[in-house]
């Protein structure tokens, strides 16, 4: 089957609703039966990667094909169809993924061993390393990117992980095209394209990746892994191989600074893990020295005439740490920083001067051409990018604008979790869309699966 547009109707908003409301009709009690029996049989069997991908991918197959025949998707378009194995998809492997995903030893150690990979080498690699042509560079845009890609262990069917690849990918190929356009520089391909899909994934190192992966080629259905999903989805199986099998002649450095650079991250690792296991122990054996040297100071200067009870010495020192850890903790917020830049421009002469050269500031909207599109856009996801590290610094709250900010033209994962299959009694309705789509289905055993909701 052809589909250039692979997720085109399955990111319709019906398409989940739809498929449960199917379900609930009297005439597909059969279609219920056999899914649950599906789940209850493989749920009763040992991990087998290949066994179980085989059994899935027959399954969802046999089921689709009754779908097409049964009578209730007579007259349904090829979109409809295709929605409705999306959610038979998403139901199964959301109730199967804790029995599937990273469920053998292989799997896990792959996880470990990437992961490890990746966190030492992002210590210290650099585009240049992977021979990314300055044209390109765009580390604070790249972010966005990353932030696509993390999000790939909030979910849980094959669909939804594969969309946040599409959307770190589409991320990096928007970006390659306007740096190409706004240098004249001929149309990016695949050699533009995969480097920085390999810094970005570094940079990022999502959990499991290896088990995401896995799970993507074993059970996303093989006949939708085409078109433009399944070229992103073989650029991201080539990253994880490069990774894996790097080396110094990969990241253009000779033997000798590569393993300086390997040995280097490791110790910058192991010293902060050591240094968070040991900063609390550390700090209260500092403070607790320092309180028994004041103490020791000020009975020596000021004796008690009746001496000092254990209760009062409680005390003082609960008092003594409750201020050394308000001076630590307290630390300036935004507003507080902006209001005393503030106050410090209102001193200064030229302060006009400071606003009169940031481009745009003073500028109406008939103003602006069309090429200063790209140069705004630029500098406005820079300013996001800055602003929410430095709140993520501070440790205060984000603020978002009321307008929505959502990067357009992005496929949305579905977040809602399958209920179990019951079969509604009634006629099946006209208008479905004013129904409850949640159904109460009878739990199989005990492995009801919640799909986890996108935090954005």
């Amino acid at each position: 089957m052809e589909n250039s547009d692979v997720f085109g109707s399955s990111t319709a908003p019906l398409t989940w609703h739809d498929f449960l409301e199917r379900m609930r009709h009297p005439s597909a009690a059969d279609f219920v039966k056999a899914i649950k029996s599906f789940i209850v049989s493989f749920l009763n069997n040992a991990p087998d990667a290949e066994r179980d991908s085989e059994a899935v991918q027959e399954f969802l197959g046999n089921m689709e094909a009754a779908f097409r025949a049964h009578p209730l998707w007579a007259g349904s378009t090829e979109e409809e169809l295709e929605s409705a194995g999306e959610g038979l998809e998403k139901y199964v492997m959301t109730k199967l993924f804790t029995r599937v995903f990273a469920s053998i030893p292989e799997d896990v150690k792959a996880d470990e061993q990437l992961n490890e990979k990746m966190a030492l080498i992002q210590q210290f690699v650099r585009p240049e390393n992977l021979d990314i042509k300055p044209t390109y560079q765009n580390e604070t845009s790249w972010l966005l990117a990353q932030k696509e890609l993390q999000k790939i262990n909030m979910y849980k069917a094959p669909r939804d992980k594969l969309v946040c690849i599409l959307n770190c990918c589409k991320v990096i190929n928007n970006l390659l095209l306007n740096a190409s356009l706004a240098s004249s520089e001929d149309h990016p391909g695949a050699d533009e394209f995969l480097p920085v899909l390999i810094y970005v994934t570094i940079k990022a190192n999502p959990p499991q990746l290896h088990s995401n992966l896995a799970y993507i080629q074993r059970f996303r259905l093989q006949t939708r892994l085409a078109g433009e999903a399944a070229y992103f989805f073989t650029n991201m199986l080539s990253v994880e191989s490069f990774i894996t099998n790097i080396n110094a002649k990969a990241l253009s450095m000779d033997d000798l600074e590569f393993e300086k650079n390997m040995e280097s991250a490791q110790a910058l690792l192991s010293g902060l893990s050591e240094s968070s296991d040991n900063f609390y122990g550390q700090t209260n054996q500092n403070f607790d020295l320092a309180t028994k040297a004041e103490s020791a100071d000020h009975a020596a200067t000021h004796p008690h005439p009746h001496g000092e009870s254990s209760e009062t010495k409680s005390v003082m020192s609960e008092e003594l740490y409750g201020k050394n850890d308000a001076s630590l903790d307290k630390a300036p917020s935004i507003t507080d920083l902006e209001n005393k830049g503030a106050a410090l421009l209102l001193k200064e002469e030229e302060a006009k001067q400071i606003f009169v050269d940031f481009p745009y500031l003073y500028s109406k909207a008939g103003d602006l051409m069309v090429s200063d599109i790209d140069d705004l856009l630029n500098n406005y996801r820079q300013l996001v990018i800055k602003y929410v590290c430095l709140a993520r610094g501070l440790g205060v709250a984000i603020q978002y604008p009321s307008f929505s900010t959502q990067v357009p033209n992005f496929e949305q994962p579905e977040s809602e979790a399958p209920k179990d299959l019951e079969i509604r009694k009634e006629a099946y309705p006209k208008n479905s869309m004013q129904r409850n789509s949640e159904l109460n289905l009878e739990n199989t055993n005990s492995h009801k699966q919640e799909e986890a909701s996108e935090q954005d």
